[in-house]
């Protein structure tokens, strides 16, 4: 995402964010603020932290799978923080980015990483729908809920571990025109999963994913404490992954708008009225810059001391073998301009 498009997504941000005051009574809203006790904002900005710290492991464990154990635990956090830079992505395909990293700091391959970010996002996606599922439990009706989202994760487990299920699967969409367009990128993708795609492989993360989002729900509940209007804590986390979920069904850059909105109805409607529309809009905008906002700001400094430290191979292409680390080549194109395409 080059620097325009970055100012224009944080424009729109802005205005929507201006919007959502506008919504409703601006007084109300900023005299909900000035009371509002700022250290639960600090406790969601470190939850949010345990959050990245827990799925940087994913990201080490995958790298351990495909055989790359030469990089520094420094250095890779370095390149996976980065990453957060192209949060501000639709469905945060952005994030593709830490392949074009590694390649930049070590030569490997931007197509053999590039699967850990397809598996990354379906660990991630299958953990908040597990959490949108026990959540619907707890409340009146809402075992319907439940049960769909968990047989969307029953499908979504089955459409990965088993093979030709999954081809099946794709090949119905090819009836249609949209399928037909997209089913040679789904089958690529598809591949670069499947190299990952061990019970294993995906069970392990997928727990680690749940305890990561948790404790961002965790931090949601916090702010809602601070801003005087508590709630339980099956109410903040069922919430919290139903409008992460909207926002990545949106596809909006960062999800931005559908998981706002989401977020808002939800906190009003299933808190029975014990949370003002006021403070429902306050503890969204609040959440969002302790999830989404500040990741982005730390992606930003983490892809600043990436250039100055680890940018070893920006006009040099690295091919290197499969099994070992990686062995320098020659060739027209360089890792570094990987690095600004995939972006």
């Amino acid at each position: 995402m080059n620097t325009k498009r970055l100012l224009a997504v944080v424009l729109a941000v802005a205005l929507l964010y201006g919007a959502i005051a506008l919504m409703g009574d601006v007084r109300a809203l900023r005299a909900t603020l000035s009371g509002y006790a700022w250290w639960t904002f600090a406790a969601s900005l470190a939850l949010s932290l345990g959050n990245y710290g827990l799925r940087f492991f994913k990201w080490d464990f995958y790298l351990r799978r495909l055989g790359i154990r030469d990089v520094p635990w420094g250095e890779s956090f370095c390149i996976y923080v980065a990453g957060f830079a192209m949060s501000v992505t639709p469905a945060k395909a952005g994030e593709v980015f830490k392949s074009a990293l590694l390649a930049s700091a070590r030569g490997y391959p931007i197509a053999r990483t590039a699967p850990i970010v397809v598996a990354d996002r379906l660990t991630d996606l299958i953990s908040l729908i597990a959490m949108v599922a026990l959540g619907g439990l707890l409340f009146p009706g809402g075992w319907i809920v439940a049960l769909a989202a968990s047989s969307l994760v029953v499908g979504l487990m089955l459409f990965v571990l088993v093979r030709p299920l999954g081809d099946w699967a794709i090949t119905q969409t090819e009836r249609f025109a949209l399928g037909r367009r997209l089913a040679p990128k789904v089958r690529d993708a598809y591949d670069a999963l499947r190299l990952l795609a061990s019970p294993k492989a995906l069970l392990l993360p997928t727990a680690i994913s749940v305890l990561a989002w948790a404790l961002e729900a965790l931090g949601l509940w916090v702010i809602l404490i601070g801003l005087g209007t508590p709630a339980p804590l099956s109410l903040a986390s069922f919430v919290y992954a139903t409008s992460t979920l909207a926002g990545a069904v949106a596809m909006l850059p960062g999800g931005v708008g559908g998981a706002e909105i989401t977020m808002i109805s939800l906190l009003i409607g299933l808190s029975h009225g014990s949370i003002p529309a006021a403070a429902a809009k306050a503890g969204t905008l609040l959440c969002r810059l302790a999830t989404l906002w500040f990741a982005v700001v730390l992606g930003a400094l983490a892809l600043a001391w990436f250039r100055r430290h680890y940018d070893r191979h920006r006009d040099e292409a690295v091919e290197p073998p499969y099994g070992d680390g990686p062995s320098t080549s020659s060739s027209s194109s360089s890792a570094g301009s990987a690095v600004s395409t995939s972006s």
